[in-house]
């Protein structure tokens, strides 16, 4: 019954029956053995090759950024001429090249005109034929213009590049309103990095003043996203006066910090105390104006009349020359009365000269300037209505400091403050311990040194050698010595011929012993000698002998 479910039971094909051990039994046979040194040595010496390839590359570094693709080509074949290594970045096309290489590369570049970009700047106009008329000439003149005005904004470390479109109307004596010149400049700023407003105000200043008769309110500034950085006209008058109180603020608020610092930091020495400031500043501008006149008056002008006394006169009359030698009637004082209603008519004075006889009436009419004084006075922004200063001070790491100490630092830093109890001034000063206090470090990493790619990258080279000298060359010569030493050495008891006159020698110089047949196990007299011809032809028929082991254990259960 045994014997039948024996037979019957689906036999697994041997060879499926188990991968490991048919893995196994590949690896232990004789020619893998002896090629596995080998092929580890070589395996290693790939792994080593492709490990320094990749190690050995140097840092790239970008040579253009932007290229049209005939410039690309041009540019990568004469590199590749001169054996310089160059890429091409698919994800940007930019073309980089070898960090150790990079100024060679520019200077050979130059050298050859590569790029062969456009022109640009005054160049232009060294291309201008003769005979042009006039109107080409003034459209190259702005183009030239545009170019250098679009370079000289480059140069901005936020602008990666820019372009100026400038309308200059054409000045005529036949046109009574003339159009003012005007200016717009697109910007592509770098990754990251934006225009602050002084420095869009100096690229409005910088075309304004390069263009005859342009204005800075004429300049138009847009970036590459479509932003608008400067404003029609101008800021309005809230905003800019916002800007310029901020910035008086901020003036005298670290005008007051650095001379805190200047001044505990021999004191204390840096890094152990910390100052704030806030100050209110008076950004309010006054302006007043007086009048004064003086009591006495000046005369500017006089105008009047006065009539004489003709009724107490004799009338001429006789021969002329006749009495010419008789002494004049005796006079006779009279005062004058003056004229009703007359206006500015002089009072007698005493010791005053007495008035003349002929002189009935007199009108005057005089004009006078008062004395004027006029005085502005106008005060000026940016005077100090409150201070208020916190200074921390780091306790020392012996103990603490004393309240004496405390109180002299304080009356330092309200001296150096310019410290004023009208202003309601505050002045604090304590002293703890800092978190985390520790002597300042150079905060570089280590990893970011320009030594450490090469040192990993000889490290590296180092290390695969080493390995392929350890695990690859070192075993394949100790195989080789084992194969050479037993190949020497006579097996114990065994005899040197049986039969064919004993071993040869093979091909690559290691001793080969001869097949073992049927005819020699059965004729072998001792038990060595058995023994030797068993292993002998199992090394030889490896198959047969597993048949007969296969058949001497059935006979046994059976």
């Amino acid at each position: 019954m045994s014997n039948a479910l024996t037979t019957t039971a689906p036999a697994v094909p041997e060879r499926f029956a188990n991968p490991l051990r048919q893995i196994r039994g590949v690896m232990a046979q004789p020619a893998v053995r002896r090629s596995a040194p080998m092929a580890m040595l070589v395996g290693l010496i790939g792994a080593a090759g492709l490990a320094y390839a990749s190690l050995s590359t140097p840092p790239q570094k970008t040579l253009f950024a932007n290229l049209a693709d005939a410039d690309k080509a041009a540019v990568m074949a004469s590199l590749q001429q001169a054996d310089i290594g160059a890429h091409v970045d698919d994800a940007t096309g930019a073309v980089t090249v070898d960090e150790d290489q990079y100024s060679r590369a520019r200077m050979l570049l130059a050298s050859q005109n590569l790029p062969k970009a456009a022109p640009g700047g005054y160049a232009i106009l060294d291309q201008l034929p003769m005979g042009v008329s006039r109107a080409v000439e003034g459209e190259r003149l702005r183009q030239a213009r545009e170019s250098e005005l679009a370079r000289s904004i480059q140069e901005i470390d936020s602008v990666a590049e820019a372009r100026v479109h400038l309308a200059m109307p054409e000045a005529t004596v036949f046109v009574r309103d003339h159009a003012e010149p005007s200016a717009s400049v697109v910007v592509k700023l770098n990754a990251g990095r934006s225009l602050s407003d002084a420095q869009v105000s100096s690229i409005v200043n910088l075309v304004a003043s390069s263009v005859p008769g342009m204005k800075p309110d004429a300049v138009t500034i847009v970036d590459q996203a479509g932003a608008l950085l400067t404003r029609p006209g101008g800021r309005d008058g809230l905003g800019k006066a916002g800007d310029e109180r901020l910035d008086v603020q901020n003036r005298v608020e670290d005008k007051v910090r650095q001379q805190l610092t200047q001044l505990l930091t021999p004191l204390l020495g840096a890094g152990n105390f910390s100052a704030e400031v806030q100050a209110d500043v008076n950004l309010d501008e006054t302006q007043a104006t007086r009048e004064s006149y003086e009591k006495q008056g000046a005369l500017r002008a006089e105008t009047g009349q006065w009539t004489g006394n003709q009724g107490g006169g004799a009338a001429p009359g006789g021969i002329p020359g006749a009495l010419s030698n008789t002494p004049p009637p005796a006079s006779t004082l009279q005062v004058p009365t003056p004229a009703v209603g007359a206006s500015g008519s002089p009072q007698p004075q005493a010791g005053a000269a007495p008035p003349d006889p002929a002189k009935q009436s007199d009108s005057y009419q005089r004009a006078y300037d008062l004395g004027r004084e006029v005085s502005v006075t106008r005060g000026a922004p940016g005077s100090i209505k409150r201070l208020s200063v916190a200074v921390l001070l780091r306790d020392p790491a012996t103990g603490k400091r004393t309240a004496m100490e405390i109180n002299q630092i304080t009356d330092l830093v309200k001296s150096a403050v310019g410290f004023d109890a009208n202003r309601q001034d505050q002045v604090t000063v304590i002293s703890r311990k800092f978190a985390g206090a520790s002597d300042a470090v150079d905060t570089s990493k280590w990893y970011d040194n320009a030594w450490l790619p090469v040192l990993a990258r000889n490290g590296t080279a180092i290390i695969i050698a080493l390995l392929v000298l350890l695990l690859g060359v070192r075993p394949l010569a100790k195989a080789l010595m084992k194969k050479k030493e037993e190949a020497e050495a006579p097996v114990p008891g065994s005899a040197p011929a049986l039969g064919t006159g004993g071993a040869g020698v093979g091909a690559d110089g290691i001793a080969v012993s001869p097949p073992v047949s049927l005819d020699q196990l059965e004729t072998a007299r001792g038990y060595d000698e058995r023994i030797s011809a068993v292993r002998g032809f199992t090394r030889d028929n490896p198959a047969r002998a597993a048949l007969a082991v296969r058949d001497m254990i059935r006979t046994d259960g059976q």
